[in-house]
């Protein structure tokens, strides 16, 4: 019931897949072992590119673990369970090897947020994505920067004040946060395994410079994350939100 994040790694393309039977959500126990295998495959001379997963058929990932929500009282935990998501956007920044997201289903809140960390993301039709923050009294203030840099403060906004839609991997892919959608996961893992190889057999140090390149201008976001944690981590604890997050538990 923990979940489980396992790492392989085969002809210098390392697969990281993450699994949790919560719809792939994660509590901040699995969410620390994902950094810890992102920032070891960042300093694993044997790996070149990335490819980030989740376990399933169904959801690809529900964001931050809604039981552990709940139960937060104090201020000290509320930045502490908002970090979890800040941690691992800033882990994939810096992360010097390129990540591949391939997603399979649905997102919600902090799976947007990975996908959006990605440095390039394929996904099948099924992979709608969802920021439902607002509808239980909190924001989507964390990954927003990492979502606006891939689709910009218009789709951003969109999909936050639209807290109970779901948009299509067809829209995400118009607003930059997929590169291709494909019809089905067997078409996608073609490409997916093809593209990692191609891009496997190239200098990894000019893998490297690129990643640096392609992050350029975040470099406060260590700052700005856990800023936005502690911003979260204050309006969990509302009134509002606590009335808000029992009704949704309902």
């Amino acid at each position: 019931m923990e979940g489980s994040v396992l790492t392989s790694i085969r002809e210098n393309i390392a697969t990281v897949t993450f699994q949790h039977p919560a719809s792939n959500s994660f509590p901040s126990a699995l969410l620390e072992r994902l950094i810890e295998n992102i920032n070891r495959l960042s300093n694993d001379n044997t790996t070149s590119v990335i490819i980030l997963k989740s376990e399933g058929k169904k959801a690809f990932c529900a964001g931050a673990s809604f039981n552990e929500l709940i139960t937060i009282d104090n201020l000290e935990d509320g930045k502490k369970f908002f970090s979890g998501f800040a941690n691992l956007i800033n882990a994939m920044r810096t992360c010097s090897k390129l990540i591949i997201g391939r997603v399979h289903g649905k997102a919600v809140g902090g799976g947007v947020g990975i996908i959006a960390a990605t440095d390039y993301c394929f996904a099948t039709e099924n992979s709608d994505i969802r920021l439902s923050e607002l509808s239980i009294g909190i924001g989507p203030f964390v990954i927003e920067p990492a979502i606006t840099r891939k689709a910009g403060i218009a789709a951003f906004s969109k999909l936050t004040l639209d807290a109970t839609e779901w948009h299509s991997a067809y829209w995400a892919k118009d607003h930059n946060l997929y590169s291709r959608v494909f019809e089905n996961t067997t078409s996608m893992d073609e490409f997916v395994e093809k593209l990692s190889k191609k891009l496997a057999s190239y200098n990894p140090d000019a893998l490297t410079e690129l990643k640096k390149i392609l992050w350029k201008g975040t470099e406060n976001w260590n700052t700005l994350l856990m800023e936005r944690a502690a911003l979260s981590g204050e309006l969990v604890l509302s009134n509002f939100t606590k009335d808000a997050l029992q009704k949704f538990k309902k």
